[in-house]
């Protein structure tokens, strides 16, 4: 799938995926695959994830989830929920409006994310 057929009818979505997107990209080298249900950034597994609440919940949702696996599990109260699906690896996940919440906080725990995945 492509990221124009992931996104069809997803425009504000995308606008926030973009926004993501340059951010990762000043992290370090990664792969991005994209499937029917989300988007995955890898390194040598895989530590970042984009899927779209409204195509699975209906309307009324955030426009971008993003989930960050992280070694540890982060008290910010940012988070819309964490979960450890397995020990030690803690799935983060941060609803996503507007451009300008992808800021600092969001940057160091991608960096962490991909750090640790390579």
């Amino acid at each position: 799938m492509t990221l124009d057929e992931f996104f069809s009818g997803f425009e504000d979505s995308r606008r926030l995926f973009e926004a993501l997107a340059v951010t990762l990209g000043e992290i370090g080298p990664l792969e991005v695959r994209v499937s029917k249900s989300q988007i995955a950034w890898v390194r040598r597994r895989a530590f970042a994830w984009a899927w779209l609440p409204d195509r699975y919940l209906g309307s009324g949702h955030a426009p971008l989830v993003l989930s960050v696996a992280l070694d540890r599990h982060d008290g910010s109260s940012r988070w819309k929920q964490v979960v450890e699906p397995s020990p030690g690896r803690f799935m983060h996940h941060l609803e996503l409006r507007n451009p300008s919440e992808i800021d600092d906080d969001v940057f160091q725990w991608l960096r962490e994310a991909w750090e640790t995945a390579g």
